[in-house]
């Protein structure tokens, strides 16, 4: 065992004497030693009750026979640090979370890890550090939250950030507002639709790096609770089989997931987050997978914040298990998962429980899966955009950039009611070193769904958007503008054309005139000199 390297032999007896310091004995010294990296903190609705689950976690490990040892990391909370310069810390936080695991275990030695994670960056950057550290790992999701009620409809926080639109709008008065507001959150747990943070979870259990049932089980149930003991459990067993992460986490398993995702209609995020947990795993996964697999891979799950359903009804409906036996027939069976056991051999049981939330294969919700790549003389290097989320009418959209060189910029001319029906509009210089840290924009999204804009004006962004989006919104450009990319030059008034089924994203300009207003572009200087975000925003030139 790995941690024999700081309890065996009698060089290790300082080493012992700290041990004993935390009130181990001689027997605890012979077993398993067991990292529960817990998120918790009492900031993130997401991980408010993440300490339960860690000692739930405990139990089963001590159970096992394993000797358990709890650390923490950090959760930021998208929604709360949504439309401010706190977004700006989010996917930056992914990598910290990730290297904060990796010291930990490699400084301490210890012979597994169980992550108990939620939310938006912090279960990805769990999922890189169990690539990066490949010693067994099983991931424990925190859970979505229940739905809230209000004037009879099951609502969420994307229905609070939408309100703001219309209250802008005048559709509802500040009192509604108010009411909206207290009834959406109802309590613990990741956000209650599709998000990213329910997304990821779904495909962590579609990895194979979670136990069946976890990312739809909910976070205040019992049923969370019995999953955590189990994974406790199911560490020791897979520390004494030597099951690790590179032995699941394989090219068929990615691609798994991404069948998985376009089934579900998950956030756009998710190519970026799966990208990262697939460099660190040393598997190759270029965008064009994500493409091909939605050409295939029918839409099957209608869920908010597109559809109706939350993730409560998909756990009802059978969860992932139910959704992987529907589409088994696109999937790699025999994929290895942390049960110790195949896709194929975790399905056999499973079940569609409500064919209206997960239909079947003969009735999907749209054909095509829930994310297209796109790519032209805009974005040469590709583009993404969540298609389940945009209404017939707007998949093919030609109109005139409405252009803004920051959000805030973009969030004041909507709220003005600037922007018309038809236009186009450009949000540059928000890109991983143009934000700096890649903002998500579910503040300027959600006021033109909220003031009725969605089937008539579509957004196009170098940064990325919340799970929570829905309309017709591109984003992720590459290049950014802050690296010159074409979105740079791009002027109001230019037609920008957006064709969803033709996967094109370009600005109607002669090859020769963006040529041009390439060769003039300037660089500009970073937003950020100090801090963790700086180190994301060097000079286009370094």
């Amino acid at each position: 065992m790995r941690s024999d390297e700081i309890k065996k032999g009698t060089e290790r007896a300082p080493h012992r004497a700290l041990l004993k310091a935390l009130g181990l004995t001689d027997k605890n010294m012979t077993k398993p030693f067991i990292g529960i990296v817990n998120s918790y903190t009492n900031l993130v609705p997401g991980h408010t009750h993440l300490n339960n689950i860690a000692n739930a976690v405990k139990q089963g490990i001590t159970a096992a026979g394993g000797t358990p040892f709890e650390f923490n990391t950090i959760a930021v909370c998208d929604g709360i640090a949504m439309g401010h310069q706190g977004m700006r810390y989010s996917l930056p936080s992914r990598e910290l979370i990730a290297d904060s695991v990796e010291i930990m275990t490699q400084a301490h030695r210890l012979d597994g890890i169980v992550l108990v994670t939620n939310c938006d960056k912090i279960t990805p950057g769990m999922l890189m550090a169990a690539a990066r550290l490949d010693i067994p790992a099983i991931m424990v999701t925190g859970g979505p939250m229940a739905s809230g009620t209000f004037h009879g409809e099951k609502v969420g926080v994307n229905n609070v950030f939408e309100g703001v639109g219309k209250a802008f709008a005048e559709k509802i008065t500040g009192e509604e507002l108010a009411e909206l507001e207290a009834a959406a959150c109802p309590g613990c747990g990741s956000c209650n639709g599709l998000f990213t943070a329910n997304t990821m979870a779904c495909l962590t259990e579609a990895l194979g790096m979670s136990l069946p049932h976890c990312a739809t089980a909910l976070a205040a149930g019992a049923l969370k609770l019995r999953l955590a003991q189990e994974s406790g459990e199911r560490i020791v067993g897979l520390v004494a089989e030597d099951l690790r992460p590179s032995r699941i986490l394989t090219r068929e398993a990615f691609e798994n997931a991404v069948a998985v995702d376009m089934a579900l209609g998950g956030s756009t995020n998710s190519v970026l987050h799966l990208s990262a947990i697939a460099r660190e795993s040393g598997v190759s996964l270029p965008l064009s997978v994500f493409d091909e697999v939605s050409r295939r891979v029918p839409h099957l799950c209608s869920m908010v914040p597109s559809g109706p359903y939350d993730m409560e009804d998909l756990g009802d409906a059978g969860g992932v298990p139910a959704l992987m036996k529907e589409l088994a027939s696109f999937l790699h069976t025999e994929a290895l998962t942390v049960t110790g056991g195949t896709v194929g051999e975790n399905l056999v049981r499973a079940e569609v429980l409500n064919g209206e939330v997960v239909r079947p294969l003969s009735r999907p919700v749209h054909a095509g899966g829930g994310i297209a790549i796109l790519s032209g003389n805009l974005a040469p290097k590709g583009a993404v955009v969540k298609t389940v989320a945009v209404s017939s009418s707007m998949l093919r959209h030609a109109g005139p950039a409405r252009v803004f060189d920051s959000e805030q910029e973009a969030v004041d001319a909507i709220r003005k009611r600037l922007v018309q029906s038809g236009d186009v509009v450009v949000i540059r210089y928000e890109g991983p070193r143009g934000g700096p840290g890649m903002p998500e924009m579910l503040v300027p999204t959600a006021a033109i769904a909220g003031m009725g804009l969605s089937e008539c004006v579509a957004l196009v962004t170098d940064g990325r958007f919340s799970g929570a989006t829905r309309g017709p919104c591109v984003g992720h450009v590459a290049p950014e503008a802050f690296e010159g990319g074409p979105i740079a030059v791009v002027r109001d008034g230019d037609v920008i054309e957006v064709d969803i089924p033709g996967r094109l994203l370009n600005v109607r300009l002669s090859e020769q005139e963006l040529r041009e207003r390439l060769a003039a572009w300037k660089p500009r200087e970073p937003k950020v000199a100090k801090g963790v975000l700086a180190r994301y925003s060097p000079t286009p030139m370094e």
